[in-house]
């Protein structure tokens, strides 16, 4: 059975190269076709079109990565009325919060027995119950470290793992080291986002404040980019 798993988990990791290295190639020669066809003559107006085809490009780079962008509802906004005074609370604190108390709070909420809950616990329900799921164990750590000032922090939903069929509720926090996954679900301390790879963790909607978000893969945005790009050279 570790023999099938190990083989499969090669198979799909290779399949995701495959499907990089193609993406790429096809894009590079859409670029090419782009520049060959509508820069002729090489007009100044035009220039902006070679510099945003480049800059798809680059954003390839993190094919399998999620960028976050604004929207003005989610599917799970019913779902947020118990604890919308906690995600929209204003905080004037600006406290420098370390690493170590923050992961004090993680295994505190680690050592919380899992139990499913149907609605969207408060904090003070987490504290004083029995049990608690994700999601509550993810608002209780949300107000922990945003009523102490915490900059750049996500509740964020979304699946734990490429293969999970069930979505999870975990934090980001941005920091100047860089950004950490805060799961008091499942995890005894925060992980670095960048050593956690691309097929876990993956974000579908989060929540920062009275800002709502979609997670979007950066592949796709670059490809809506690119789109955008061919309309205008068509109208030029």
């Amino acid at each position: 059975m570790a023999g099938w798993r190990t083989g499969s988990l090669r198979r799909l990791k290779g399949f995701i190269l495959e499907f990089k290295s193609l993406a790429r190639a096809l894009l590079i020669e859409t670029i090419i076709t782009m520049v060959t066809i509508s820069i002729q003559p090489f007009a100044p107006r035009k220039l902006w079109l070679l510099i945003l085809s480049l800059l798809c490009l680059s954003a390839l780079s993190s094919f399998a990565t999620s960028l976050y962008v604004n929207v003005p509802s989610t599917p799970y906004d019913g779902q947020m009325t118990r604890i919308r005074p906690i995600l929209f609370c204003q905080t004037n604190a600006h406290q420098d919060l370390s690493l170590a108390v923050v992961n004090h709070w993680i295994q505190d909420l680690r050592a919380i027995p899992y139990g499913y809950s149907v609605e969207w616990k408060t904090p003070q329900e987490v504290e004083t119950g029995a049990a608690a799921d994700c999601k509550g164990k993810a608002v209780a750590l949300y107000e922990m470290m945003h009523s102490r000032g915490a900059q750049d922090l996500r509740l964020v939903i979304g699946k734990k793992s490429i293969m999970s069929r069930k979505t999870h509720a975990w934090l980001e926090w941005t920091t100047t080291g860089g950004t950490y996954v805060l799961d008091p679900t499942i995890n005894w301390r925060a992980c670095s986002a960048d050593r956690l790879g691309r097929t876990n963790y993956i974000p579908l909607y989060a929540y920062a404040g009275v800002k709502k978000y979609r997670a979007m893969p950066a592949g796709m945005l670059a490809k809506n980019q690119l789109l955008a790009g061919k309309r205008v050279a068509s109208s030029m």
